[in-house]
């Protein structure tokens, strides 16, 4: 299961945080209200400028297990999204 939470934390990209915040029934503004982040943050996020890691990667793969939101596990992250940057992390 680590493994998989692991790899699920590497794999979070514009697409899949859009679905999981719609499946939560959230806006923008909610889910950073249930992150502790920026509404700016969550934007720059489903719009693929950034990246979540670190910690802020680790919180999105709990809630969806959660509420479990359904995801592949062993999913990579698409070869075609921009890197990971600090700047999405520091809000979190």
């Amino acid at each position: 299961m680590q493994e998989q939470r692991r790899r699920r934390d590497q794999s979070w990209d514009a697409g899949s945080i859009r679905k999981l915040r719609e499946h939560l029934g959230l806006t923008q503004a909610g889910l950073a209200d249930e992150l502790n982040t920026r509404q700016q943050t969550i934007s720059e996020w489903e719009r693929g400028e950034y990246r979540p890691r670190g910690p802020a990667a680790r919180l999105l793969t709990r809630v969806a297990e959660d509420v479990q939101f359904p995801y592949d596990p062993g999913g990579t992250p698409d070869q075609h999204d921009p890197p990971e940057d600090d700047h999405a992390q520091a809000d979190c």
